[in-house]
């Protein structure tokens, strides 16, 4: 299933890994905290020379190990061995965040109806389903999204009540994000995550 394309950012920087100029939304920004501990930027905006390191573990994982981040900014700086794990919290936490956020400005809608109409008319960015949702309900909607020429991205990491919290709702199982620039700058994070974790569970992939 085709994935919407993350919105399109001019803006280049080097990533200190593999030495390559990349767009920013496929990077991770790094300041250095208190003390010198390299801390993860996912918004960008602290203060401070910022070090970039392309959105997947492998690299985070490497720029900790080979002290890259100390050589880039040309201090001692000290990098926690669970770096990649502190940008796959952070990621999710922004997320879930940005749904609750969309949600308030009548960017969401919840329910199997009123998703599985969403998908029809080619309204919807993003698929949410709950990771613990079941099966037959999920599989009636990826059916529906196969049929139409604009796919829907598919997000299964969070659980019910992850969504529930996030939403301020119970027992969230389906969520359709309407396309649209809010559905944009959230795909640029789910874009990021699935450098770090799969956007979906190892589970689904293997059901009919």
């Amino acid at each position: 299933m085709n994935e919407p394309s993350a919105p399109y950012d001019p803006r280049e920087r080097r990533d200190i890994v593999s030495g390559e100029t990349r767009d920013e939304a496929g990077l991770i920004r790094f300041v250095a905290g208190p003390g010198g501990v390299v801390t993860p930027d996912l918004a960008r905006k602290l203060p401070g020379r910022g070090v970039w390191v392309a959105a997947d573990r492998s690299s985070v994982e490497t720029a900790a190990r080979k002290g890259l981040f100390s050589r880039a900014a040309k201090a001692k700086l000290v990098a926690s061995p669970d770096l990649a794990d502190q940008v796959e919290m952070l990621l999710k936490r922004r997320l879930l965040s940005g749904l609750g956020l969309a949600r308030r400005a009548g960017d969401l809608t919840s329910g199997f109806e009123k998703v599985s109409a969403a998908i029809t008319s080619g309204k919807a960015a993003w698929l949410i389903e709950a990771s613990d949702g079941a099966a037959d309900g999920r599989r009636k909607l990826l059916a529906v999204a196969r049929r139409h020429s604009r796919t829907p991205g598919i997000f299964g990491v969070f659980s019910a009540t992850e969504l529930g919290l996030a939403l301020g709702l119970e027992n969230v199982i389906h969520t359709a994000f309407l396309a649209g620039r809010a559905a944009d700058r959230w795909a640029q994070d789910a874009h990021r995550l699935a450098g770090f974790s799969p956007l979906l569970p190892e589970s689904w992939r293997e059901e009919p």
